[in-house]
């Protein structure tokens, strides 16, 4: 009896992870047409309306930049930028830095928040630099998230504002708030995931991710805050008086909280 022969095996389709944008090391997901046709009109919108939107953290170098918005993490700009100088005066390189202790940086931070875990992380990060990257600040995200203290968010900042490299959408708190009032993301979406959303949706504008993201968040300090402001009819808790929470934003859930309630029947 002539053997019957075994069944071949079947590989399996490898799953890729490359992406059809320059430098984005992952798959995104598929904006519709219409939610790339949305941000489209949020990228017109924010251009008209912050045209010189800028990272306001003080900086000269990109080391500098690296360790503001380390320091940033739950805290202001402004409150980044009162100790900073004087930081930055008292340890002018990174072998400076990786010279010192924690300890000896922490007076200069005292006055922002976690200042403790901040000055390991900073004193950690640049000792990093100096041994691993001859003390220069990678311009590549696969290298900045390897340093302590340093996540996507962290290296979008550097790499866009040092080396104009858009490979990341800095999803900071005003972005994530602003990425669910104005529909570009599910509300609820984990920062993560909404980074990824926001990518795909302005996919057509990667070249302007540093941009965006610094016009949001001027839209988010200065506009459409987290407790929102006066809206029409003079109701509270309400942004949609600006222009592009009115043509945008309705879905933000101070807009629908702050629907004034029907007068009961007497």
């Amino acid at each position: 009896m002539a053997k019957v022969p075994k069944p071949s095996k079947i590989t399996p389709r490898s799953r890729t992870t490359s992406s059809t944008l320059p430098g984005v090391p992952f798959a995104l997901p598929k904006a519709s047409p219409r939610m790339k046709q949305r941000a489209s009109r949020l990228a017109e919108l924010l251009a008209e309306h912050y045209p010189a939107a800028y990272c306001e953290l003080n900086y000269t170098t990109p080391h500098e930049l690296l360790i503001a918005t380390i320091l940033s993490a739950q805290t202001t700009d402004v409150g980044v930028n009162r100790c900073t100088p004087a930081l930055f005066a008292a340890f002018p390189t990174p072998a400076d830095y990786a010279l010192t202790t924690p300890a000896q940086i922490e007076p200069y931070i005292r006055t922002i928040g976690l200042f403790r875990s901040k000055a390991k992380a900073v004193h950690q990060t640049m000792a990093m630099l100096v041994s691993n990257f001859g003390g220069q600040v990678p311009s590549d995200m696969d290298s900045l998230i390897t340093l302590r203290g340093v996540a996507r968010k962290t290296a979008s900042v550097v790499l866009g504002n040092c080396f104009n490299i858009n490979v990341g959408f800095v999803t900071d708190t005003h972005v994530h708030r602003l990425s669910q009032r104005l529909g570009l993301v599910p509300r609820g979406t984990p920062v993560p995931k909404a980074e990824r959303l926001i990518m795909a949706a302005f996919a057509d504008h990667q070249s302007q991710w540093k941009d965006l993201s610094h016009r949001l968040i001027f839209h988010g300090r200065r506009a459409c805050k987290a407790r929102g402001g006066p809206g029409p009819n003079g109701q509270t808790g309400c942004c949609a008086d600006h222009p592009i929470c009115r043509e945008l934003g309705e879905k933000c859930e101070l807009r629908i909280t702050a629907r004034p309630r029907k007068a009961k029947a007497s």
